[in-house]
């Protein structure tokens, strides 16, 4: 094992992980051993010690934990986990101490200055510790308080749940990292990189989203989630088929689709698209989303909208990809890792936060889905073009076996061969998208044809379960079968502005 620089702080942070604190979060994949564990809890140990969490001074994300995570959780080995943490370690940054610490009463002020990024760890680790994870993410990212403050200019604003979805939505992959694992470390990194990032436009997610109604509280939690954690609150609800008398997330979209004053045009900057995005468009896509209904009166009403978010994400990367063949956006792609997360999340949040994050994620799924060129959806092409089982190359015979057809026998689960390769594929987001495509097959995997007809997206009555596994297909094929031997590809950059 990679030489041990234990900090003991750091170490307390990163226990053993616990199970998922919901039947609707991913499970644990069969391979973990004490070895495989060993090498985990090292990697975000020595990451959390050792390391800033931007490894350059655009603020590109560490993704060390990540990928360290994702393949714990898939059954990796401690040799694969340990080999690939020396292979990313080449690209971070050193940690550093900062100016001096952050307290309540300068919270604000450093807000997006990277050289804080120690400080606020140590106060969220604080409050964590006194608070608990969900009055922590209750006050420091959807309170008022944290988001408008009376007084204040709209340039000075703290608009923390912005900060939260920016950045490729890493804020909040990390903080679900965290929740999902147990990992109370996490979850402390995921709010210090929240503070770390910006707000390109004052007011995208509006003050009146923020204003506290007399039922919210962490003590009234009614999500009926399963066992949370951190937190040792319990229940259980089971999923519901949309109702059809609301307004669906995919009928936002259609009509994001149709409405002409957004332009899609390429960015001079890729580093500022989302900027440029919101800039030029923030409050239409803040005046569509807001028409997304939210009723907290229906049994099963956040699981449903849960649902159609994670839905979204990977209809406008599996969908959106689709051109007589398939482009793997990298932009698009972090829609879909994100979404793995909003179980996790969820479960740790009281009703009201619940609805905040959904709008606020919707919200930036939107904003990126233009920033990348809006690309049209056709389902009809796309089911009735693509695969729902890989053809990964030099794959050897089987044996037959009668009565199972060839190829059945050949690849009996189609997720096994797309895990086992992504596993060690030298790009770390291929586990990582293969992860929740599998997760979601297995939640979602049985919703019929015809499940999203009645909804504003034309075709959308042709999506079934099979999106998922047709989507990791196509992803596998996109970036190259490494494993099995050939040439390792790269996430499109180009967008879909043709």
């Amino acid at each position: 094992m990679i030489g041990n620089v234990y900090d003991e702080k750091a170490e307390k942070l990163f226990p053993a992980p616990s199970p998922p604190p919901t039947v609707l979060c991913p499970q644990r994949w069969p391979g973990c051993t004490l070895e495989s564990l060993a090498a985990m809890r090292h990697v975000l140990i020595d990451n959390h010690a050792r390391y800033h969490i931007f490894h350059n001074d655009l603020k590109f994300h560490n993704h060390v934990a990540h990928r360290a995570l994702a393949i714990y959780a898939l059954g990796g080995s401690g040799p694969v986990i340990e080999t690939l943490y020396k292979q990313d370690i080449k690209l971070q940054r050193a940690a550093f101490a900062s100016p001096h610490p952050i307290t309540t009463q300068n919270f604000v002020d450093h807000l997006g200055d990277e050289n804080y990024y120690q400080a606020y760890t140590t106060f969220f680790a604080k409050a964590i510790q006194e608070k608990g994870a969900s009055a922590t993410l209750d006050e420091f990212i959807f309170s008022e308080k944290y988001n408008f403050q009376p007084g204040r200019e709209a340039e000075s604003q703290p608009e923390m749940l912005s900060r939260f979805i920016d950045g490729v939505l890493h804020p909040l992959i990390q903080c679900g990292h965290g929740l999902e694992f147990g990992l109370e470390g996490m979850l402390v990194e995921g709010l210090s990189l929240t503070a770390m990032h910006d707000v390109f436009i004052p007011s995208f997610l509006p003050p009146s989203l923020f204003v506290a109604q007399p039922s919210d509280s962490i003590g009234a939690m009614v999500n009926n989630f399963a066992s949370l954690v951190l937190d040792s609150q319990s229940s259980a609800m089971p999923l519901k088929a949309p109702s059809g008398q609301d307004t669906h997330a995919f009928s936002i979209l259609a009509r994001v689709l149709k409405d002409p004053s957004f332009t899609s045009k390429a960015p001079f900057n890729l580093n500022r698209q989302y900027a440029e995005t919101l800039v030029a468009h923030g409050y239409k896509i803040c005046e569509h989303v807001q028409k997304w209904t939210v009723d907290l009166s229906k049994p099963g009403e956040i699981e449903r909208k849960m649902e159609e978010c994670i839905w979204t994400s990977s209809v406008i990367y599996a969908l959106g990809g689709w051109r007589n063949g398939f482009t793997a956006d990298f932009f698009l792609m972090h829609m879909v890792t994100s979404s793995i997360f909003l179980p996790s999340l969820i479960a740790y949040l009281s009703p009201r936060a619940q609805v905040l994050l959904l709008r606020a994620y919707l919200s930036s799924v939107i904003a990126w889905f233009l920033a990348r060129g809006r690309p049209s959806l056709n389902f009809k092409s796309f089911f009735e073009s693509t695969p729902t089982v890989p053809n990964p190359p030099n794959n050897p015979a089987v044996p037959q076996v009668e009565g199972i057809a060839a190829q059945d026998a050949q690849i009996p689960n189609a997720f096994l061969p797309l895990i086992q390769s992504s596993i060690i594929h030298p790009d770390n987001h291929h586990a990582k998208i293969q992860r929740t495509f599998a997760h979601f097959s297995t939640i979602y995997g049985s919703r019929p044809k015809g499940y999203f007809a009645g909804t504003e997206l034309d075709g959308a009555e042709e999506l079934d379960g099979s999106l998922f596994v047709r989507a990791a297909v196509l992803t596998a094929d996109y970036m190259g079968w490494v494993r099995e031997g050939e040439e390792a590809r790269v996430w499109s950059m180009k967008g879909f502005f043709a």
